[in-house]
């Protein structure tokens, strides 16, 4: 199990109460051979703060995480932890705790043992152990499961026994890499309120893995969204869901749909331009959402992002008020619950919208879209 063992911390005392510690991450690179995961990477987190590495498969958020808790070296950048610099310091040294996807608890030992063995490896005294055994075990609602086999626990206590382990040895900083991924949604959804929960009771500075983007949005104070090894975006989720800054971005934050059409710079904004599937409309500066083009003379072309659930469905001649009207062709119905999914062919195009009102497949069909709900970017 080797690095899975979350043998971070440093030994002593060990108590619970601690002033929050910031951790400085400086245009850090990080290459496998040739291939570059990591490219000049800068992230500060403040101290107690909770932040999300968002991203899809391969984007680099492990590697970050595992760069910051010493099991990468980087080949450029710098780490530090309230202002000291820990970048050449092996794992043990940076006083951080990890955990993992796979759980990586030892089979062969109860709930106490596994919970208490990173004390052990620090030489703790049994009475020391068996304290803040005990305090995690009641911290995390898993009293009187000392005793039992890791095998004898559900998934999400198993989970919570991961996190007592990594919490016992009193880390500055929580580094979790996907906890939840294992679990299944009802569970999963439980347990990571209970982490954040825990999180803000104890004031301990998180850096959380995820490629779920409601889970990120949940749990985090700030989100990082990872794109091929660099940062695409950071700041509040509610920032980066309204305003993303690229069409990266939107996409990952549930603006899947997209139309590509002629537009030109107007006196009070950017008006679309009627076209054969849509109506023309005006979007006014302070409603613009997305990259802005430059304001130039002629006609050009933007791609427009918009989420199924903020999208209305409407006749085909209606009339498009406050809105930008495409109009189109139900293709496909569902019901995935409290409301139906359509897809909805315009032109060559398409798209996801969500309404409450049956419609038949095949009946022509209008897609209203707020103006404030338009994501939009220089195509």
């Amino acid at each position: 199990m080797g690095d899975a063992v979350a043998s971070l911390g440093q030994a002593g005392n060990l108590p619970m109460a601690k002033a929050a510690t910031s951790l400085e991450v400086e245009e850090l690179e990080v290459s496998y051979g040739a291939v570059r995961v990591l490219d000049s990477i800068s992230l500060a987190v403040e101290g107690g703060e909770f932040v999300a590495l968002l991203g899809s498969s391969g984007c680099g958020k492990t590697t970050l995480l595992r760069a910051i808790c010493g099991f990468v070296a980087p080949q450029k950048g710098r780490i530090a932890v309230d202002g000291r610099d820990v970048t050449n310091l092996p794992p043990n040294k940076r006083n951080m705790a990890m955990v993992f996807q796979s759980y990586a608890l030892w089979p062969h030992m109860n709930v106490a043992q596994n919970i208490g063995y990173g004390l052990r490896l620090r030489g703790v005294d049994r009475a020391t152990i068996a304290a803040r055994v005990a305090s995690t075990l009641g911290m995390l609602r898993l009293d009187g499961m000392g005793e039992r086999g890791v095998g004898e626990i559900s998934g999400g206590q198993r989970q919570r026994v991961a996190l007592g382990r990594a919490l016992a040895i009193n880390p500055q900083i929580l580094l979790l890499d996907e906890p939840l991924s294992n679990l299944d949604a009802r569970i999963r959804e439980e347990v990571r309120h209970e982490i954040r929960t825990l999180q803000r009771e104890l004031g301990i500075t998180t850096i959380h893995v995820t490629h779920d983007r409601e889970e990120a949005m949940v749990m985090a104070d700030r989100i990082a969204i990872l794109d091929k090894g660099r940062l695409a975006q950071l700041g509040r989720g509610e920032d980066i869901y309204n305003r993303p800054n690229s069409p990266f971005v939107a996409a990952f934050m549930g603006a899947t749909n997209v139309i590509r059409l002629p537009a030109r710079h107007v006196e009070n904004g950017i008006a679309i331009v009627a076209g054969p599937h849509n109506a023309a409309a005006t979007l006014a500066w302070d409603a613009v959402r997305g990259a802005v083009p430059e304001r130039a003379g002629g006609d050009f072309q933007v791609a427009l992002h918009f989420r199924s659930e903020e999208a209305r469905l409407a006749a085909a001649d209606a009339a498009a008020n406050g809105a930008l009207l495409l109009r189109g062709r139900i293709v496909q119905a569902a019901y995935p619950g409290g409301h139906y999914r359509y897809a909805v062919r315009v032109g060559d195009d398409q798209f996801l919208v969500d309404d409450k009102r049956r419609f038949a497949v095949d009946e022509a069909i209008g897609i209203e879209l707020p103006l404030g709900a338009i994501h939009l970017y220089l195509d």
